[in-house]
């Protein structure tokens, strides 16, 4: 369970920053699928259910100005910046969790 800070700026805009804290890595992959999600429901708000594949979330995460996080340390107690392709792997391991589990 390691603190992570994720820090999320959709446009070039330095006010549209802004960032989440999790208790661990999967609760904060977890977090951005559903800032997806979140996002697939403002853009199609009449269907009722919505569906993507994992390229989609990806290409939609390659499209954010900045995506990164902050992991927790508790060997040196600092944290360790992750960039937008550590976060994209973390998602597939915990997606592929995921649906091995189905």
């Amino acid at each position: 369970m390691s603190h992570t800070i994720l820090l999320v700026q959709p446009a070039n805009r330095p006010e549209t920053r802004t960032y989440s804290d999790y208790e661990s890595v999967n609760e904060c992959m977890e977090g951005v699928c559903k800032i997806y999600e979140e996002y697939l429901k403002r853009e199609n708000p009449n269907t009722p259910t919505i569906t993507y594949d994992i390229k989609q979330l990806f290409d939609f995460l390659d499209d954010l100005t900045d995506l990164s996080c902050l992991v927790y340390q508790k060997s040196t107690n600092t944290y360790a910046p992750y960039n937008k392709n550590w976060i994209k792997d973390k998602i597939h391991v915990l997606l592929r969790r995921a649906a091995e589990l189905e």
